[in-house]
C-alpha cells in the first residue's frame, strides 16, 4: 500500500494495513512525519507535491490519496503532479473526496447520483481532482474508486475550544443539515472500499445520521460538560461570524450512505454522534 498524505487518518489505515500483515510505504511533504512514520514501521518517500517530483514507480501498487488540495484557487495542481510522476500500474487509486461537491441541496436527501454543484472553492478543488483522477484512470486502465467523505469527528477533532469561546451558533430551525463520519470508522471504510470498490464508483461515506449544525455543537459541549453556546439568528452570524464559517452554513445537505453500507455489509462502529461522543468522553452525560 502506498499512503499520499498520511497524517492522523494515514496513520489508522497503515496500522489496520500493517496488523493485517501488509507492507505499507507513504509520501509525505515534511521532515517530522517522515520521522514519525518511519518509527511506525512505514517506508517513507518525501516529496513537495506543490512542485513536480520525480518518477514513482506504483506498478501493483494499492494507492490510498488523503492528500489535502492547495489552500487556494479551484484546480488542485498536487493531484496533477502526483499523477504525471506515477509510472506503472497501480492496482487500485483511491481518493478521498469530500460530499461539499454537491454544493447546496436546500436539506435534500443526497446519494451518489446527484450531479456536483460544488459552492465553495475548497469543493472545487476537491472535485478537480477527482476529474483529473477519473481522467487519468480511464486512460491507463487503472481502478479507481472515489469516496466522498462527510465532516470527520473523533478525540482531537472536536470543537471544543469554540465551545469554551461561547461562541454562538444558528438558532433552531435555521442551522443546515450537516453529515459526519468517525475517523475510527472511516480508517475501516477506506480499507474495505479500497478491497470491494467498483472500478469508477463514488461512494459517500458517512454514518447515514445527519443532524444540523447547531445540534452538533450543543451535542459535543453537552457530553464536554461546557456551557451551551449561545444561539443567534442568521441576521446577526452574517456580520457575527467568520467568511468560512458563513460558506458552511449556506449548505444544507443529508447525505445517504446506502451504496456504502450495501456494499461493505458491516455495521459502524459508531453509528451516531451519540455513540461516538459516548466512547470519546466514557460515558452519557
Amino acid at each position: 500500500m502506498l499512503i499520499i498524505g498520511c497524517g492522523d487518518i494515514g496513520r489508522r489505515i497503515a496500522h489496520i494495513a500493517q496488523r493485517k500483515g501488509e507492507s505499507v510505504s507513504a509520501l509525505v511533504h515534511t521532515t517530522e512525519s517522515r520521522s514519525e512514520l518511519q518509527k511506525l514501521g512505514i517506508h517513507v518517500i518525501q516529496a513537495d507535491l506543490d512542485d513536480e517530483i520525480e518518477t514513482l514507480n506504483a506498478d501493483g501498487f494499492r494507492i490510498v490519496y488523503l492528500a489535502p488540495p492547495p489552500r487556494t484557487g479551484t484546480e488542485d495542481w498536487r493531484m496533477r503532479h502526483l499523477l504525471q510522476a506515477l509510472t506503472g500500474s497501480p492496482e487500485r487509486f483511491l481518493y478521498l473526496s469530500t460530499t461539499g461537491v454537491y454544493g447546496d441541496c436546500k436539506g435534500e436527501w443526497v446519494d451518489e447520483t446527484r450531479p456536483a454543484a460544488p459552492l465553495a472553492d475548497r469543493a472545487r478543488r476537491r472535485l478537480d481532482a477527482e476529474l483529473q483522477l477519473s481522467s487519468a484512470a480511464t486512460q491507463r486502465g487503472w481502478r479507481y474508486v472515489i469516496m466522498r467523505v462527510a465532516g470527520i469527528y473523533g478525540a482531537q477533532r472536536l470543537p471544543l475550544q469554540r465551545i469554551k469561546e461561547q461562541k454562538p451558533v444558528l438558532r433552531a430551525g435555521q442551522a443546515p443539515f450537516i453529515n459526519r463520519i468517525h475517523e475510527d470508522d472511516l480508517a475501516e471504510i477506506t480499507l474495505g472500499l479500497l478491497e470491494k470498490g467498483g472500478r469508477g464508483e463514488i461512494y459517500n461515506v458517512t454514518d447515514g445520521h445527519p443532524g444540523t449544525m447547531s445540534d452538533y455543537f450543543t451535542t459535543v459541549a453537552r457530553y464536554a460538560g461546557l456551557p451551551q453556546p449561545p444561539e443567534i439568528d442568521m441576521c446577526q452570524a452574517e456580520s457575527e461570524m467568520s467568511t468560512g464559517m458563513m460558506s458552511y452554513l449556506r449548505e444544507s445537505r443529508r447525505i445517504s450512505n446506502r451504496k456504502m453500507m450495501d456494499l461493505l455489509g458491516a455495521e459502524l462502529r459508531y453509528a451516531t454522534l451519540e455513540d461516538g461522543l459516548k466512547a470519546i468522553f466514557g460515558r452519557r452525560p
